[in-house]
Protein backbone atom coordinates (compact mmCIF):
# COMPACT_ATOMS: atom_id res chain seq x y z
CA UNK A 1 0.00 0.00 0.00
CA UNK A 2 3.04 2.18 0.80
CA UNK A 3 3.86 1.90 -2.88
CA UNK A 4 0.23 2.85 -4.09
CA UNK A 5 0.70 5.75 -2.17
CA UNK A 6 4.18 6.95 -3.49
CA UNK A 7 3.49 6.81 -7.29
CA UNK A 8 0.73 9.16 -6.09
CA UNK A 9 3.07 11.29 -4.99
CA UNK A 10 5.60 10.81 -7.95
CA UNK A 11 3.65 10.42 -10.53
CA UNK A 12 2.04 14.24 -10.10
CA UNK A 13 5.50 15.63 -9.71
CA UNK A 14 6.77 13.97 -12.93
CA UNK A 15 3.69 15.31 -14.64
CA UNK A 16 4.44 18.80 -13.38
CA UNK A 17 8.33 18.89 -13.90
CA UNK A 18 7.24 17.75 -17.91
CA UNK A 19 4.31 20.27 -18.64
CA UNK A 20 6.53 23.35 -18.99
CA UNK A 21 8.70 20.96 -21.39
CA UNK A 22 5.21 20.65 -23.93
CA UNK A 23 2.93 22.98 -25.91
CA UNK A 24 0.70 24.71 -24.68
CA UNK A 25 -2.21 23.02 -26.00
CA UNK A 26 -0.85 20.10 -24.59
CA UNK A 27 -0.45 21.29 -20.75
CA UNK A 28 -4.12 20.85 -19.75
CA UNK A 29 -4.26 16.99 -21.01
CA UNK A 30 -1.14 16.14 -19.04
CA UNK A 31 -2.57 17.81 -16.18
CA UNK A 32 -5.43 16.29 -15.75
CA UNK A 33 -3.92 12.68 -16.79
CA UNK A 34 -1.66 12.95 -13.95
CA UNK A 35 -4.06 14.00 -12.01
CA UNK A 36 -6.42 11.43 -12.95
CA UNK A 37 -3.28 8.87 -12.65
CA UNK A 38 -2.80 9.90 -9.06
CA UNK A 39 -6.52 9.85 -7.95
CA UNK A 40 -6.16 6.54 -9.47
CA UNK A 41 -3.67 5.04 -7.26
CA UNK A 42 -4.99 6.16 -4.38
CA UNK A 43 -8.48 4.98 -5.48
CA UNK A 44 -6.73 1.34 -5.31
CA UNK A 45 -4.98 2.23 -2.05
CA UNK A 46 -8.29 3.44 -0.11
CA UNK A 47 -10.66 0.31 -1.52
CA UNK A 48 -7.46 -1.83 -0.34
CA UNK A 49 -6.95 -0.45 2.59
CA UNK A 50 -10.92 -0.26 3.50
CA UNK A 51 -11.21 -4.13 2.68
CA UNK A 52 -7.90 -5.17 4.44
CA UNK A 53 -8.73 -4.89 8.18
CA UNK A 54 -7.57 -1.37 8.08
CA UNK A 55 -3.97 -2.39 9.19
CA UNK A 56 -1.81 0.93 9.47
CA UNK A 57 1.71 0.71 8.03
CA UNK A 58 5.17 3.24 8.12
CA UNK A 59 7.40 2.30 5.91
CA UNK A 60 10.87 4.37 5.94
CA UNK A 61 12.38 5.24 2.46
CA UNK A 62 15.25 7.68 4.02
CA UNK A 63 17.47 7.01 7.44
CA UNK A 64 21.16 8.48 8.32
CA UNK A 65 22.23 6.13 10.44
CA UNK A 66 19.13 5.50 13.36
CA UNK A 67 17.43 8.83 12.24
CA UNK A 68 14.87 8.43 10.26
CA UNK A 69 14.27 11.30 7.85
CA UNK A 70 11.48 10.52 5.54
CA UNK A 71 8.87 7.54 4.96
CA UNK A 72 5.18 6.74 4.55
CA UNK A 73 2.21 6.30 6.64
CA UNK A 74 -0.53 4.98 5.68
CA UNK A 75 -3.71 4.65 8.12
CA UNK A 76 -6.95 5.33 8.47
CA UNK A 77 -6.30 9.11 8.73
CA UNK A 78 -3.43 9.54 6.02
CA UNK A 79 -5.71 7.58 3.42
CA UNK A 80 -9.26 9.26 3.56
CA UNK A 81 -7.43 12.33 3.85
CA UNK A 82 -5.77 11.60 1.15
CA UNK A 83 -8.61 10.34 -0.90
CA UNK A 84 -10.27 13.97 -0.65
CA UNK A 85 -7.38 16.14 -1.61
CA UNK A 86 -6.00 13.84 -4.74
CA UNK A 87 -10.26 13.41 -5.27
CA UNK A 88 -10.49 17.27 -5.49
CA UNK A 89 -7.27 17.61 -6.96
CA UNK A 90 -8.33 15.98 -10.23
CA UNK A 91 -11.69 17.44 -10.46
CA UNK A 92 -9.99 20.93 -10.11
CA UNK A 93 -8.15 19.94 -13.46
CA UNK A 94 -11.24 18.65 -14.60
CA UNK A 95 -12.95 22.32 -14.06
CA UNK A 96 -10.09 24.65 -14.93
CA UNK A 97 -9.63 22.99 -18.44
CA UNK A 98 -13.45 24.10 -18.95
CA UNK A 99 -13.14 27.87 -16.91
CA UNK A 100 -9.59 28.85 -18.28
CA UNK A 101 -10.65 29.66 -21.63
CA UNK A 102 -11.60 33.09 -24.26
CA UNK A 103 -15.07 32.28 -23.00
CA UNK A 104 -14.39 33.28 -19.35
CA UNK A 105 -16.36 36.61 -18.80
CA UNK A 106 -14.62 37.54 -15.85
CA UNK A 107 -10.89 36.40 -16.65
CA UNK A 108 -10.83 35.37 -20.65
CA UNK A 109 -7.26 33.22 -20.22
CA UNK A 110 -5.45 30.51 -22.26
CA UNK A 111 -4.78 28.46 -19.47
CA UNK A 112 -1.12 28.96 -19.48
CA UNK A 113 1.61 25.92 -18.82
CA UNK A 114 3.19 27.29 -15.55
CA UNK A 115 -0.90 27.16 -14.31
CA UNK A 116 -0.89 23.45 -14.96
CA UNK A 117 2.31 22.54 -13.89
CA UNK A 118 1.86 24.34 -10.10
CA UNK A 119 -1.46 22.86 -10.01
CA UNK A 120 -0.14 19.15 -10.75
CA UNK A 121 2.99 19.95 -8.30
CA UNK A 122 0.51 20.94 -5.20
CA UNK A 123 -1.50 17.71 -5.63
CA UNK A 124 1.83 15.88 -5.14
CA UNK A 125 2.56 18.03 -1.84
CA UNK A 126 -0.63 17.59 -0.91
CA UNK A 127 -0.80 13.83 -1.04
CA UNK A 128 3.20 13.81 0.10
CA UNK A 129 2.13 15.94 3.56
CA UNK A 130 -0.58 13.36 4.24
CA UNK A 131 1.39 10.29 4.06
CA UNK A 132 4.49 11.45 5.43
CA UNK A 133 5.40 9.81 8.97
CA UNK A 134 8.33 12.43 9.81
CA UNK A 135 8.00 15.94 10.89
CA UNK A 136 10.77 16.77 8.44
CA UNK A 137 9.05 15.27 5.47
CA UNK A 138 6.03 17.15 6.49
CA UNK A 139 8.18 20.53 6.45
CA UNK A 140 9.37 19.79 3.11
CA UNK A 141 5.74 19.48 1.52
CA UNK A 142 4.79 22.07 3.88
CA UNK A 143 7.28 24.70 2.27
CA UNK A 144 6.47 23.30 -1.18
CA UNK A 145 2.86 24.25 -1.26
CA UNK A 146 3.84 27.37 -0.39
CA UNK A 147 5.75 27.77 -3.04
CA UNK A 148 2.86 26.47 -5.39
CA UNK A 149 0.44 28.78 -3.56
CA UNK A 150 2.88 31.69 -4.52
CA UNK A 151 2.49 30.84 -8.35
CA UNK A 152 -0.86 30.44 -8.68
CA UNK A 153 -2.32 33.19 -6.30
CA UNK A 154 -0.19 35.56 -8.61
CA UNK A 155 -1.38 33.63 -11.95
CA UNK A 156 -2.75 36.83 -13.32
CA UNK A 157 0.46 39.01 -13.02
CA UNK A 158 -1.59 41.71 -12.06
CA UNK A 159 -0.63 44.02 -8.82
CA UNK A 160 -2.12 43.33 -6.25
CA UNK A 161 -2.66 39.51 -7.30
CA UNK A 162 1.38 39.99 -7.10
CA UNK A 163 0.81 41.25 -3.72
CA UNK A 164 -1.46 38.63 -2.14
CA UNK A 165 0.94 36.35 -3.34
CA UNK A 166 3.84 37.31 -1.66
CA UNK A 167 1.67 37.84 1.58
CA UNK A 168 0.57 34.63 1.54
CA UNK A 169 4.24 32.98 1.01
CA UNK A 170 5.83 35.40 3.76
CA UNK A 171 3.00 35.04 6.33
CA UNK A 172 2.85 31.05 6.17
CA UNK A 173 6.57 31.22 6.04
CA UNK A 174 7.01 32.85 9.36
CA UNK A 175 4.66 31.03 10.20
CA UNK A 176 6.35 27.47 9.49
CA UNK A 177 9.30 28.38 11.92
CA UNK A 178 7.26 27.01 14.53
CA UNK A 179 8.02 23.35 12.40
CA UNK A 180 11.44 23.94 12.32
CA UNK A 181 11.45 24.30 15.89
CA UNK A 182 9.10 21.46 16.41
CA UNK A 183 11.37 19.30 14.11
CA UNK A 184 14.82 20.40 15.79
CA UNK A 185 13.14 19.34 19.36
CA UNK A 186 11.91 16.16 18.49
CA UNK A 187 15.50 15.22 16.90
CA UNK A 188 16.82 16.48 20.30
CA UNK A 189 13.87 13.96 22.56
CA UNK A 190 13.97 10.97 20.43
CA UNK A 191 17.36 11.00 18.05
CA UNK A 192 14.49 11.03 15.12
CA UNK A 193 12.46 12.79 12.93
CA UNK A 194 9.51 10.02 13.30
CA UNK A 195 6.03 11.53 14.48
CA UNK A 196 5.78 8.45 16.10
CA UNK A 197 8.21 9.24 18.98
CA UNK A 198 6.25 12.49 20.02
CA UNK A 199 4.59 9.77 22.42
CA UNK A 200 7.74 9.60 24.30
CA UNK A 201 8.60 12.73 24.57
CA UNK A 202 8.53 14.07 28.32
CA UNK A 203 6.10 16.50 29.26
CA UNK A 204 8.00 19.72 28.00
CA UNK A 205 9.47 19.22 24.95
CA UNK A 206 6.30 17.28 24.37
CA UNK A 207 4.83 20.80 24.53
CA UNK A 208 7.17 22.74 22.81
CA UNK A 209 6.89 20.41 19.92
CA UNK A 210 2.87 21.01 19.93
CA UNK A 211 2.97 24.35 20.31
CA UNK A 212 5.33 24.99 17.54
CA UNK A 213 3.17 22.58 15.52
CA UNK A 214 0.21 24.37 16.06
CA UNK A 215 2.10 27.94 15.02
CA UNK A 216 2.77 26.81 11.88
CA UNK A 217 -0.98 25.22 11.75
CA UNK A 218 -2.65 28.73 12.49
CA UNK A 219 -0.25 30.01 9.51
CA UNK A 220 -1.06 27.79 7.00
CA UNK A 221 -4.78 27.56 8.34
CA UNK A 222 -5.29 31.39 8.30
CA UNK A 223 -6.02 31.11 12.29
CA UNK A 224 -5.42 34.89 14.22
CA UNK A 225 -3.10 36.22 14.05
CA UNK A 226 -1.97 34.93 10.90
CA UNK A 227 -5.27 35.22 9.25
CA UNK A 228 -4.37 38.34 6.86
CA UNK A 229 -3.07 36.31 3.97
CA UNK A 230 -6.21 33.98 2.87
CA UNK A 231 -8.78 36.90 2.14
CA UNK A 232 -6.57 38.86 -0.76
CA UNK A 233 -5.01 35.29 -1.75
CA UNK A 234 -9.05 35.36 -3.56
CA UNK A 235 -6.94 37.43 -6.34
CA UNK A 236 -6.24 33.51 -7.43
CA UNK A 237 -8.10 31.83 -10.63
CA UNK A 238 -11.35 30.81 -8.57
CA UNK A 239 -10.29 26.82 -8.62
CA UNK A 240 -7.36 27.57 -7.37
CA UNK A 241 -9.00 29.65 -4.48
CA UNK A 242 -11.38 26.43 -4.16
CA UNK A 243 -8.55 23.86 -4.32
CA UNK A 244 -5.86 25.88 -1.51
CA UNK A 245 -8.60 27.50 0.49
CA UNK A 246 -11.34 24.17 0.65
CA UNK A 247 -9.04 21.09 0.48
CA UNK A 248 -5.55 21.99 0.42
CA UNK A 249 -3.71 24.79 1.59
CA UNK A 250 -5.14 25.17 4.61
CA UNK A 251 -6.03 22.15 5.38
CA UNK A 252 -1.82 21.18 5.51
CA UNK A 253 -2.51 23.10 9.36
CA UNK A 254 -5.47 21.19 10.44
CA UNK A 255 -3.55 18.08 9.33
CA UNK A 256 -0.61 18.24 10.64
CA UNK A 257 -1.81 19.08 14.28
CA UNK A 258 -4.26 16.11 13.68
CA UNK A 259 -1.59 14.13 13.04
CA UNK A 260 0.63 15.45 15.67
CA UNK A 261 -2.51 14.52 18.36
CA UNK A 262 -2.74 11.22 17.62
CA UNK A 263 1.02 10.92 17.50
CA UNK A 264 1.57 12.29 21.21
CA UNK A 265 -0.35 9.62 23.28
CA UNK A 266 -1.26 11.68 26.51
CA UNK A 267 -1.07 15.95 25.59
CA UNK A 268 -0.69 18.25 28.56
CA UNK A 269 -3.61 20.39 28.71
CA UNK A 270 -2.41 23.29 28.08
CA UNK A 271 -2.18 22.76 24.12
CA UNK A 272 -6.19 22.12 24.39
CA UNK A 273 -6.87 24.92 27.08
CA UNK A 274 -4.64 27.41 24.53
CA UNK A 275 -6.09 25.63 21.81
CA UNK A 276 -9.62 25.81 22.15
CA UNK A 277 -9.51 29.63 23.05
CA UNK A 278 -7.98 30.50 20.07
CA UNK A 279 -10.42 28.87 17.44
CA UNK A 280 -12.96 30.19 19.39
CA UNK A 281 -11.42 33.96 19.03
CA UNK A 282 -10.97 33.09 15.18
CA UNK A 283 -14.50 31.70 14.96
CA UNK A 284 -16.16 35.25 16.32
CA UNK A 285 -13.48 37.49 14.22
CA UNK A 286 -14.46 35.66 10.71
CA UNK A 287 -18.08 35.53 11.86
CA UNK A 288 -17.68 39.67 12.18
CA UNK A 289 -15.77 39.68 9.09
CA UNK A 290 -19.00 37.65 7.03
CA UNK A 291 -21.00 41.11 7.54
CA UNK A 292 -19.66 44.03 5.07
CA UNK A 293 -18.58 41.50 2.46
CA UNK A 294 -20.36 41.46 -0.72
CA UNK A 295 -17.56 39.58 -3.10
CA UNK A 296 -18.65 35.77 -2.62
CA UNK A 297 -15.69 34.62 -2.68
CA UNK A 298 -14.65 36.80 -0.09
CA UNK A 299 -17.31 36.12 2.16
CA UNK A 300 -16.15 32.62 1.68
CA UNK A 301 -12.77 32.78 2.73
CA UNK A 302 -13.90 34.30 6.20
CA UNK A 303 -16.13 31.30 6.09
CA UNK A 304 -13.34 29.16 5.39
CA UNK A 305 -11.66 30.71 8.49
CA UNK A 306 -14.45 30.06 10.79
CA UNK A 307 -14.79 26.18 9.63
CA UNK A 308 -11.44 25.68 10.47
CA UNK A 309 -12.05 27.23 13.41
CA UNK A 310 -14.16 24.17 14.44
CA UNK A 311 -11.47 21.81 13.12
CA UNK A 312 -8.94 23.40 15.36
CA UNK A 313 -11.06 23.53 18.37
CA UNK A 314 -12.38 20.28 17.96
CA UNK A 315 -8.71 19.23 17.68
CA UNK A 316 -7.81 21.03 21.06
CA UNK A 317 -11.01 19.17 22.86
CA UNK A 318 -9.32 16.02 21.25
CA UNK A 319 -5.96 16.68 22.96
CA UNK A 320 -8.05 17.41 26.03
CA UNK A 321 -9.56 13.78 26.22
CA UNK A 322 -12.36 13.92 23.55
CA UNK A 323 -12.13 10.59 20.73
CA UNK A 324 -15.06 11.68 19.57
CA UNK A 325 -14.17 15.24 19.26
CA UNK A 326 -10.79 13.66 17.45
CA UNK A 327 -13.20 11.41 15.01
CA UNK A 328 -15.58 14.72 14.21
CA UNK A 329 -12.29 16.87 13.24
CA UNK A 330 -11.25 14.71 10.81
CA UNK A 331 -14.71 13.86 9.61
CA UNK A 332 -14.90 18.15 9.10
CA UNK A 333 -11.79 17.88 7.12
CA UNK A 334 -13.37 15.53 4.52
CA UNK A 335 -16.55 17.34 5.01
CA UNK A 336 -15.84 20.83 4.39
CA UNK A 337 -13.52 19.79 1.71
CA UNK A 338 -16.20 18.73 -0.90
CA UNK A 339 -18.60 21.29 0.74
CA UNK A 340 -16.29 24.29 0.25
CA UNK A 341 -14.93 23.16 -2.81
CA UNK A 342 -18.49 23.39 -4.40
CA UNK A 343 -19.09 26.80 -3.22
CA UNK A 344 -16.15 28.13 -4.18
CA UNK A 345 -17.05 26.64 -8.17
CA UNK A 346 -19.91 27.77 -7.97
CA UNK A 347 -18.87 31.06 -7.65
CA UNK A 348 -16.66 30.42 -10.61
CA UNK A 349 -19.29 29.16 -12.56
CA UNK A 350 -21.20 32.41 -11.64
CA UNK A 351 -17.85 34.63 -12.59
CA UNK A 352 -17.57 32.74 -15.70
CA UNK A 353 -20.96 33.14 -16.83
CA UNK A 354 -22.01 36.43 -15.76
CA UNK A 355 -18.60 38.52 -15.51
CA UNK A 356 -19.22 38.85 -11.86
CA UNK A 357 -18.99 37.25 -8.51
CA UNK A 358 -20.80 40.89 -6.87
CA UNK A 359 -23.78 39.27 -4.87
CA UNK A 360 -26.05 42.22 -5.07
CA UNK A 361 -25.85 41.87 -8.98
CA UNK A 362 -26.66 38.10 -8.65
CA UNK A 363 -30.71 37.38 -8.51
CA UNK A 364 -32.60 34.93 -10.28
CA UNK A 365 -29.99 32.55 -10.58
CA UNK A 366 -32.50 29.15 -10.33
CA UNK A 367 -34.63 30.71 -13.33
CA UNK A 368 -31.66 31.47 -15.74
CA UNK A 369 -28.99 28.42 -14.51
CA UNK A 370 -31.09 25.76 -12.47
CA UNK A 371 -27.96 23.40 -11.73
CA UNK A 372 -26.29 26.51 -9.92
CA UNK A 373 -28.98 27.46 -7.88
CA UNK A 374 -29.31 23.59 -6.67
CA UNK A 375 -25.47 23.92 -6.02
CA UNK A 376 -25.28 27.48 -4.43
CA UNK A 377 -28.33 26.11 -2.20
CA UNK A 378 -27.01 22.78 -1.32
CA UNK A 379 -23.64 24.29 -0.71
CA UNK A 380 -24.80 27.10 1.69
CA UNK A 381 -26.82 24.50 3.93
CA UNK A 382 -23.51 22.06 3.67
CA UNK A 383 -21.35 24.74 4.81
CA UNK A 384 -23.80 25.78 7.33
CA UNK A 385 -24.64 22.21 8.94
CA UNK A 386 -28.08 21.82 8.18
CA UNK A 387 -29.35 18.25 8.01
CA UNK A 388 -28.79 16.08 5.61
CA UNK A 389 -25.82 17.67 4.10
CA UNK A 390 -22.36 16.72 5.26
CA UNK A 391 -21.34 19.79 7.49
CA UNK A 392 -24.21 18.60 9.94
CA UNK A 393 -22.89 15.23 11.10
CA UNK A 394 -19.27 16.54 11.80
CA UNK A 395 -20.47 19.55 13.31
CA UNK A 396 -22.80 17.90 15.91
CA UNK A 397 -20.07 14.95 16.99
CA UNK A 398 -17.68 18.41 17.51
CA UNK A 399 -20.17 20.05 19.95
CA UNK A 400 -21.02 16.76 21.46
CA UNK A 401 -17.04 16.25 21.78
CA UNK A 402 -17.30 19.88 23.68
CA UNK A 403 -19.89 19.02 26.07
CA UNK A 404 -18.19 15.66 26.78
CA UNK A 405 -15.04 17.73 27.42
CA UNK A 406 -16.55 20.17 29.56
CA UNK A 407 -17.23 17.97 32.83
CA UNK A 408 -13.93 17.93 32.86
CA UNK A 409 -12.73 21.50 32.14
CA UNK A 410 -15.11 23.86 32.70
CA UNK A 411 -13.50 26.61 30.42
CA UNK A 412 -14.95 24.13 27.62
CA UNK A 413 -18.48 24.56 28.33
CA UNK A 414 -18.80 28.85 27.11
CA UNK A 415 -16.45 28.51 24.43
CA UNK A 416 -18.97 26.05 23.49
CA UNK A 417 -22.00 27.85 23.64
CA UNK A 418 -19.99 30.82 22.04
CA UNK A 419 -19.55 28.43 19.09
CA UNK A 420 -23.36 26.97 18.65
CA UNK A 421 -24.27 30.73 18.86
CA UNK A 422 -21.86 31.57 15.51
CA UNK A 423 -23.39 28.26 13.92
CA UNK A 424 -26.96 29.94 14.19
CA UNK A 425 -25.22 33.22 12.48
CA UNK A 426 -23.93 31.74 10.05
CA UNK A 427 -26.10 29.71 9.09
CA UNK A 428 -28.80 32.93 9.12
CA UNK A 429 -26.20 35.16 6.89
CA UNK A 430 -25.84 32.45 4.29
CA UNK A 431 -29.78 32.12 4.47
CA UNK A 432 -30.14 35.65 3.88
CA UNK A 433 -28.02 35.51 0.43
CA UNK A 434 -29.50 32.55 -0.77
CA UNK A 435 -33.22 33.93 -0.31
CA UNK A 436 -31.36 36.68 -2.42
CA UNK A 437 -29.38 35.32 -4.83
CA UNK A 438 -31.22 32.61 -5.59
CA UNK A 439 -35.31 32.63 -6.37
CA UNK A 440 -36.77 35.66 -8.02
CA UNK A 441 -36.69 37.46 -11.19
CA UNK A 442 -33.27 37.46 -12.86
CA UNK A 443 -30.83 40.50 -12.68
CA UNK A 444 -29.68 42.00 -15.77
CA UNK A 445 -26.28 40.30 -15.21
CA UNK A 446 -27.86 37.01 -14.41
CA UNK A 447 -30.36 36.97 -17.25
CA UNK A 448 -27.46 37.72 -20.23
CA UNK A 449 -25.43 34.09 -18.40
CA UNK A 450 -23.39 32.51 -21.07
CA UNK A 451 -24.00 28.97 -21.61
CA UNK A 452 -22.07 27.01 -18.76
CA UNK A 453 -19.47 24.35 -20.30
CA UNK A 454 -19.99 20.65 -19.60
CA UNK A 455 -16.87 19.68 -17.71
CA UNK A 456 -18.10 22.58 -15.08
CA UNK A 457 -21.55 21.14 -14.70
CA UNK A 458 -20.12 17.56 -14.12
CA UNK A 459 -17.81 19.24 -11.87
CA UNK A 460 -20.90 21.22 -9.88
CA UNK A 461 -23.07 17.89 -10.21
CA UNK A 462 -20.25 15.57 -8.75
CA UNK A 463 -19.73 17.96 -6.26
CA UNK A 464 -23.24 18.17 -4.90
CA UNK A 465 -23.20 14.37 -4.79
CA UNK A 466 -20.50 14.75 -2.28
CA UNK A 467 -21.39 17.16 -0.32
CA UNK A 468 -24.56 14.35 0.94
CA UNK A 469 -22.79 11.25 1.05
CA UNK A 470 -19.40 12.00 2.28
CA UNK A 471 -20.59 12.11 5.97
CA UNK A 472 -21.62 8.55 5.51
CA UNK A 473 -17.99 8.01 4.27
CA UNK A 474 -16.17 9.10 6.92
CA UNK A 475 -18.50 7.72 9.74
CA UNK A 476 -18.38 4.27 7.94
CA UNK A 477 -14.46 5.06 7.89
CA UNK A 478 -13.73 6.34 11.35
CA UNK A 479 -16.21 4.13 12.93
Amino acid sequence: MDKLALAAILVSFIGAGVIPLLPQKAAKWVCQAGAAIAFLFVLILTVRFGTGGTHATTTTLLSVGDIQVFGLTVDSLSVLIGFAVVFIGFLITVYSGAYLNAGNREHPDSGRRRYYAFLLAFIGAMAGLVFSSTIIGQLVFFEITGACSWGLIGYYEKPRALRSAMKALLVTHLASIGLYVAAAYLLLGTGSFALAGMAGLGDTAKVIVLFGILIAAWGKSAQLPFHVWLPDAMEAPTPISAYLHAASMVKVGVYIFARAIASSGEVPPVVGIVGATMAVVTLIYGFVMYLPQKDLKRLLAYSTITQLSYIFLALSLASLGSELAFKGAIAHIFNHAFAKTLFFLVAGALSYTCGTRMLPSLRGIMKRMPLVGIAFCVAALAITGVPPFNGFFSKFVIFAGGFEVSGQHLLILPLIVLAMIESIGSFAWFLRWVGFSVPGPSSTEVATAAPLPVAMQVVLVTLVIMSVCSSFIAASWLG
